[in-house]
C-alpha cells in the first residue's frame, strides 16, 4: 500500500520529533510573548497570570485520559486528532480579542496539549525494543534540547518583527504539515492489535474525576504558590484538596479491575526507581534553566538576548553527552550513567552559586554547556531503563504515569526557585548590607528584587537536591535494565514483566 513505503521506524520518530518540538517550543516561546500581550490588552504582570497557568493546568487534566483514549481510539487517531486540535486551539490564541478568550483557547490547547505527549511516545516505545531504545533515544533527544533553545530567539523575531500574535499562528502550519504526513505514512496503532481478542477497557468514569481535578488543583497551586504566597488561603486549598484527591485515586485505582492511571505498575522496581530519580534529579536541572536568565537579566542587567545566547550553550552539552551514554549504557549500566551525571550536575550548580556581579556571560555560557554535558548523562537512561522491562501492551499507560511524573517535577523547579528568591529578597528588604561593594549594588540590595546572595543560595540549594539524587542513584539495581537493552529479554526481565498487571 501506497501507505507503507516509509517504514513505521521512520514515520513514528518523525511524528514523535513534531510533536515533541511543537509542545515544547509553544511552552517556551509563549513565555517571550507575555510582555507584549500585556500591552496589547493594558494587563499588569499579575494581571497574566491565568494565561501562564491555565495551560499547565489543562495539561494535567488531560494527561490521565491519554492512555485509556488512546486505547479505546487507536494510537494514530488520537496522535493526529490531539494535533489537528493543538494546532486551531492555537490559530485561536492567536486571533483573540480578549483576554478571557485568550485564557480558554489557552486552556483547550493545554487539553489537546495534554494528550499529545503521552500518545506520542507510547507509539515510539511500541515501535523500538528494548534493546533499540537506547539507539533511538541517542536521536530523540535532538528536538527536546534544540527546542527549547531555539524558542526564545524564534520568538523575540516574531514578536518584534510581527506580533505576539504569530507566536501562536507558527502553530497551525507546523501542526496541518505533522497531521498532513501522518495520515499518509503512519499505520494504526490500537491494542486489539496488541491483545488479540481483547475488547477495550471500561472507562473508568471515578478515576478520571479524582486524578484530574487532583492534578489540576496540586498544579495551580504549585504554578501559582510562588507569586500569590503560599500560606495565601486559595494556595492552601488547592494544594491540600489537590494532594487529598490524588491520595484517594490511588486507593480508588488500586481497587479497581479496569483502572484509569495503571497505578499498579510501580511496583515494576526499575519503573518506580527510575520514576521516582525523574521526579527529584529534574527539579534541580530545569530549576537552574529557569534561574540562569533570571540571574543575568536582573543580577547582571543584561539583555534578553544575553540571556537566551548564554543559557544555549546547554544544549550542545546535552547532545554531546547523550551519544557518549548511549555507547556506554549496555557495558556499565544506567546506574552509573545517571549518578556520574547528576554528580556532575552537582557540581556544575556549585559552581554557578560562585558567580557575581564580575562574572563574565562567557563563564556563565562555560557553566551552562558544563551543565548540559553532565545532564546528558540522566536525561536518555532514566527513561530507557524505567521502560525496559514494561510489557508492550502496558507502554501506554507507563507512557502516562511517566508524563504525570515530568510534568509534576518540570511544575516543581519554577516553583522552588521563585520561592527561595523571593524569600531572600525579603531577607535582603529587611537587613542592612555590611558590604558596600557587591550587594549593595545588586538588585536585592535595594529591595527591589532578590539580592545576589539570594541567587548563589538558590544554586546551593538546587545542588543539595541534585547530590541526594546522586546518592540515591548509586544504590539502584539495573542488571535486568542492562539485559533489556543488550540482549534478548532474560529470565529476570520476563520475570518483572510478568509480575505487573
Amino acid at each position: 500500500m501506497a501507505h507503507r513505503r516509509l517504514s513505521q521506524r521512520v514515520v513514528v520518530p518523525v511524528m514523535f520529533i513534531s510533536t515533541v518540538f511543537m509542545v515544547i517550543v509553544d511552552g517556551a516561546i509563549t513565555t517571550v510573548a507575555l510582555p507584549a500581550i500585556g500591552r496589547q490588552f493594558q494587563l499588569a504582570p499579575s494581571g497574566l497570570d491565568g494565561v501562564v497557568v491555565v495551560y499547565p493546568v489543562a495539561v494535567a487534566v488531560a494527561v490521565p485520559a491519554s492512555a485509556w483514549l488512546g486505547d479505546r481510539l487507536g494510537g494514530k487517531q488520537l496522535l493526529l486528532g490531539s494535533m489537528a486540535l493543538f494546532a486551531l486551539f492555537s490559530a485561536l490564541c492567536g486571533a483573540a480579542a480578549t483576554p478571557g478568550q485568550l485564557v480558554l483557547f489557552r486552556a483547550l490547547q493545554g487539553l489537546a496539549g495534554g494528550l499529545l505527549t503521552p500518545v506520542a511516545g507510547t507509539l515510539l516505545f511500541r515501535t523500538f525494543s528494548a534493546r533499540e531504545r537506547v539507539r533511538a533515544s541517542r536521536i530523540m533527544i535532538f528536538p527536546q534540547q534544540i527546542a527549547p533553545a531555539l524558542a526564545p530567539i524564534l520568538g523575540g523575531i516574531l514578536v518584534d518583527g510581527l506580533s505576539w500574535r504569530w507566536v501562536f499562528y507558527v502553530n497551525l502550519p507546523l501542526g496541518l504539515l505533522a497531521v498532513a504526513f501522518g495520515l499518509y505514512f503512519l499505520d494504526h496503532h490500537r491494542p486489539d492489535d496488541l491483545r488479540p481478542g481483547a475488547s477495550a477497557p471500561r472507562f473508568d468514569f471515578p478515576g478520571l474525576l479524582l486524578s484530574a481535578a487532583g492534578l489540576a488543583l496540586l498544579t495551580y497551586g504549585i504554578c501559582s504558590g510562588a507569586n500569590r504566597g503560599w500560606t495565601s488561603p486559595g494556595i492552601l486549598v488547592s494544594l491540600f484538596a489537590g494532594a487529598a484527591l490524588l491520595a484517594a485515586t490511588v486507593l480508588v485505582e488500586l481497587r479497581t479491575a479496569e483502572p484509569l492511571l495503571r497505578l499498579r505498575l510501580f511496583q515494576n522496581r526499575l519503573f518506580r526507581d527510575f520514576n521516582l530519580i525523574t521526579l527529584i534529579g529534574l527539579v534541580p536541572f530545569m530549576g537552574a534553566m529557569f534561574l540562569g536568565p533570571l540571574f543575568i537579566q536582573d543580577a547582571l542587567g543584561g539583555s534578553a538576548l544575553d540571556s537566551g545566547s548564554s543559557t544555549f550553550t546547554e544544549a550542545f552539552g546535552v547532545l554531546l553527552t547523550v551519544q557518549v551514554g548511549g555507547f556506554l549504557y549496555t557495558r556499565i549500566g544506567p546506574r552509573v550513567i545517571i549518578g556520574t551525571g547528576l554528580l556532575g550536575v552537582t557540581a556544575v550548580l556549585f559552581l554557578f552559586s560562585t558567580c557575581d556581579l564580575h562574572t563574565s556571560l562567557w563563564t556563565f555560557r562555560l557553566y551552562m554547556f558544563l551543565l548540559g554535558v553532565a545532564m546528558g548523562g540522566v536525561f536518555m537512561p532514566t527513561t530507557v531503563a524505567a521502560l525496559s522491562t514494561i510489557a508492550r501492551t502496558d507502554m501506554g499507560q507507563a507512557s502516562t504515569l511517566n508524563t504525570v511524573v515530568r510534568q509534576t517535577s518540570i511544575a516543581l523547579a519554577p516553583a522552588l526557585v521563585t520561592t527561595l528568591l523571593v524569600i531572600g529578597g525579603v531577607q535582603a528588604s529587611g537587613s542592612v548590607s555590611s558590604s558596600g561593594s557587591s550587594s549593595g549594588s545588586s538588585s536585592g540590595g535595594t529591595g527591589a528584587g532578590p539580592s545576589l546572595a539570594a541567587y548563589q543560595h538558590t544554586y546551593l540549594v538546587l545542588a543539595l537536591i541534585c547530590l541526594v539524587s546522586a546518592v540515591y542513584a548509586f544504590t539502584l539495581r539495573d542488571t535486568a535494565a542492562r539485559h533489556a537493552a543488550g540482549h534478548e529479554q532474560p529470565a529476570e526481565v520476563a520475570e518483572a514483566t510478568a509480575s505487573v498487571g
